[in-house]
This record gives structure tokens, C-alpha cells and sequence, in this order.
């Protein structure tokens, strides 16, 4: 710092010097701060008008419908899997034709309703994945615990002590 000092005169021209080359260098490559702010900004405006849409939501018809329609998939899968079974002992010759006919299912087709089954109920394991949040202990409070409370711990400093 002495020799820049020297070489320019006062520290004002030092700090002008830095204040240019840090223009310059924004020029090239942007501000990571300044990036992050903007980003920031733009996804709590982003939140806040996702929010408006929901603020003064009242359930009717339609909405009960469409929920009742998003609850269908699993009963309908497992309780059509069981009809099956009904349908195997109540007529074994018919069901045994309609097995002969999945057979003439072309592999692809197999391949994508098992994709559909699977993002379906895989997004609604992530649903409750992220829905469910585990309790979190302070480091504090795990400091702050009594040793007392676990006698083995208290045996075991007993014995080294």
C-alpha cells in the first residue's frame, strides 16, 4: 500500500483507482452480490404473486370435484387389482382370454403406463416427503441437558472420574 500511495500521491486517488478498476472488472464478469440480490428479489415476486392468486380462494363445486377426482387413483388401482382376483374365480375362461390379450401389448406401451403410475405416485410421495418436517434440536439445548437424566452417562463418568 505504501508504494500505490506513493506512486499516486493521496489516498483519495488510491481509492478512486480501486473504485475504476472494479468497474471495470463488473464489466467482464458481474457482480456475484449484485446477481444474487436480483435473483432473490425476483423469486420473493415470484412467491408474493403465487400467493395473490390463492389469497381469497373459496372452494366450490368444480374444487371439490377435481379434489375428489385426484383421490381416485389409488383406491381405484387397489381395488381393481382385487376385482381381478374376483373376476379370475368367477370365470376362469374369460379372464384367462383378456390375459392373452395384455399379451399383445406392445412392450412400449407397458413401459409408459408404468412411467405415468410412477411419476404419479412419486410425486405424491415428494408431496408428503417435503410436507413433513422433522423436529430440529438446538445444539443449545442439547448442551443444556442435565447429564443426570441418562444414568448410564453418570455410571460412566463415576467410573472415569
Amino acid at each position: 500500500m505504501g508504494v500505490i500511495g506513493a506512486l499516486l500521491g493521496n489516498p483519495s486517488a488510491v481509492q478512486a483507482v480501486g473504485t475504476a478498476a472494479s468497474s471495470v472488472a463488473e464489466v467482464f464478469t458481474p457482480n456475484a452480490t449484485k446477481k444474487m440480490e436480483k435473483s432473490h428479489e425476483a423469486y420473493i415476486a415470484a412467491l408474493d404473486e403465487h400467493g395473490e392468486e390463492f389469497k381469497h380462494a373459496r372452494p366450490g363445486t368444480f374444487d371439490a370435484l377435481v379434489n375428489g377426482l385426484n383421490r381416485m387413483p389409488r383406491p381405484m388401482l387397489a381395488l381393481g387389482t382385487l376385482s381381478l382376483f374376483v373376476y379370475a374365480m368367477i370365470d376362469p375362461v374369460s379372464f384367462a382370454q383378456r390375459m392373452v390379450g395384455l399379451g399383445y401389448v406392445p412392450e412400449p406401451l407397458w413401459w409408459l403406463l408404468g412411467a405415468i403410475v410412477s411419476f404419479y405416485f412419486g410425486a405424491r410421495e415428494a408431496h408428503y416427503f417435503r410436507g413433513r418436517g422433522g423436529v430440529v434440536v438446538a445444539p443449545a439445548a442439547v448442551a443444556a441437558a442435565p447429564a443426570e437424566d441418562n444414568p448410564a452417562l453418570a455410571e460412566w463418568r463415576g467410573m472415569a472420574g
